[in-house]
C-alpha cells in the first residue's frame, strides 16, 4: 500500500490477528503503549477476534488500523491507525505501535507514522494530524518529535504508572511542517 526506505504500510487483515493477540499480551509492549499494565488481565483470542473483526470493517474515511511490515524480511512489526477523521476541520488523530521488541529504536516507528500521515495529507487533504503519549515514554516523544511532530501541550498527572503520575503529551504537526510538503 505506502512503502518507505525501512518499513510498508499495508490493510489489516485477518490473520495479523495473531501478531495484536501477541503484542496485547506482552507486558513490555503494553506498558510502553499505554503507561500501564493490561487493564483486565490477558486478552483472550475470542476478545480479540472480536475486536478484530471490527477493526476490519472500518470504514476508511472515518478510521482505520493499518499493518506495518519490515521491509528487508517481511514480518509484521507493528500497526498504525488513525481515527476521529473529519474533513471538514482538516484534522485526524495518528497512532503508532511497533509491538515487535526487535524491532525497537530502529526508527520504524518515525517512518510508518510519516507514512500515514503522508497519506491522510494527500487523501483527505487534511490541515493538521495530531497524536499523544504519556511523559515516561522517553522512546515514543524522541520518535514523534523526529518525525516532525510538536510538542503541543500537556495533560498534567493524567496517566498514572506504577505508583506515580505522568502527563499525557500531546503532539501535532501541520501540513506545511509535514517532510513531503509542498506548500
Amino acid at each position: 500500500m505506502f512503502e518507505g526506505t525501512s518499513v510498508k504500510l499495508r490493510a489489516l487483515r485477518a490473520e495479523d490477528a495473531e501478531h495484536h493477540l501477541r503484542w496485547r499480551n506482552d507486558p513490555e509492549v503494553v506498558h510502553w503503549a499505554t503507561g500501564g499494565d493490561p487493564c483486565f488481565g490477558p486478552v483472550t483470542a475470542e476478545a480479540l477476534a472480536r475486536g478484530f473483526e471490527t477493526m476490519l470493517r472500518l470504514d476508511p474515511r472515518e478510521s482505520a488500523v493499518l499493518t506495518v511490515e519490515d521491509r528487508a524480511d517481511g514480518s509484521v512489526i507493528g500497526m498504525v491507525d488513525y481515527r476521529d477523521l473529519d474533513p471538514f476541520a482538516g484534522q485526524a488523530t495518528v497512532g503508532v505501535t511497533i509491538g515487535d521488541r526487535d524491532h525497537w529504536g530502529r526508527g520504524h516507528g518515525s517512518e510508518a507514522l510519516l507514512l500515514l500521515v503522508g497519506h491522510l495529507f494527500r487523501a483527505f487533504g487534511l490541515h493538521r494530524v495530531e497524536l499523544d503519549t504519556w511523559s515516561g515514554n522517553e522512546r515514543a516523544v524522541r520518535a514523534f518529535t523526529r518525525a516532525g511532530f510538536r510538542e503541543e501541550g500537556r495533560r498534567r498527572g493524567a496517566v498514572p504508572v506504577a505508583g506515580r503520575r505522568y502527563d499525557t503529551v500531546l503532539f501535532g504537526m501541520l501540513r506545511e511542517e509535514w517532510p513531503g510538503s509542498t506548500d
